[in-house]
């Protein structure tokens, strides 16, 4: 079942988070960088430099004059290591984590800065529905919160994001999603994160980027 209100996700949600995110994440001591992320198996580094590269890569799909809808726009990737993340964008090793969280900060103000100065109508590809400016904030928010969350659990720090972006986010891109539990709740459920009461934890599971109207 479907929430019944519709609110928008703003750019300023997402500047909001990736500031939340990037103080909890700097409590943590640079030797526990080396541990899983959560679930994950990338380290909690390389989940950090994933989360930096897929907010880069949204501001990038909204930069050209007439955004690509049929491809993502051609940057080139490469892997660190095998089975590592693939990236367009990484911090220097030799920076450590402060050097790779400055990188998520900087990455995070790319998609915020786009999202308050593209034309809020137009459309870029993305492989799970091309989407407007919102959409672009709504997955960059996803991406915040959720590794976000997966880092807090590899770095044993606590994540207790803001509900109200939480449910923003579930309206733009889950409209499946529960409604007798928590945003948050709710949305670690939808990104296969946990179960909830009832519901097993997914194994499979994606959003729906395009816009809701």
């Amino acid at each position: 079942m479907a929430r019944s209100q519709r609110a928008p996700v703003t750019a300023d949600d997402l500047e909001r988070v990736v500031r939340m995110a990037v103080d909890v994440l700097a409590a943590a001591p640079a030797h526990a960088w080396d541990a899983k992320a959560g679930s994950l198996e990338w380290t909690c580094r390389e989940t950090a430099g994933h989360l930096a590269d897929d907010l880069f890569a949204y501001a990038a799909q909204l930069g050209p004059r007439r955004p690509p809808t049929d491809r993502y726009v051609p940057f080139a990737v490469s892997g660190a290591r095998e089975g590592g993340p693939v990236e367009t964008v990484r911090a220097r090793p030799e920076e450590g984590p402060d050097g790779v969280l400055q990188v998520v900060e900087a990455c995070g103000a790319l998609l915020v800065a786009m999202v308050r100065t593209a034309p809020p109508h137009v459309l870029a590809y993305h492989g799970f529905g091309n989407a407007d400016p919102e959409g672009f904030a709504a997955m960059g928010l996803v991406e915040t919160l959720v590794h976000t969350h997966d880092l807090a659990e590899g770095l044993g720090l606590a994540w207790d994001p803001p509900a109200d972006v939480c449910a923003r986010v579930l309206d733009r891109l889950f409209p499946g999603a529960p409604i007798d539990a928590g945003p948050w709740p709710a949305l670690l459920w939808a990104t296969g994160r946990r179960a909830l009461p009832g519901r097993p934890r997914l194994t499979e599971w994606r959003w729906y980027s395009a816009p809701r109207d």
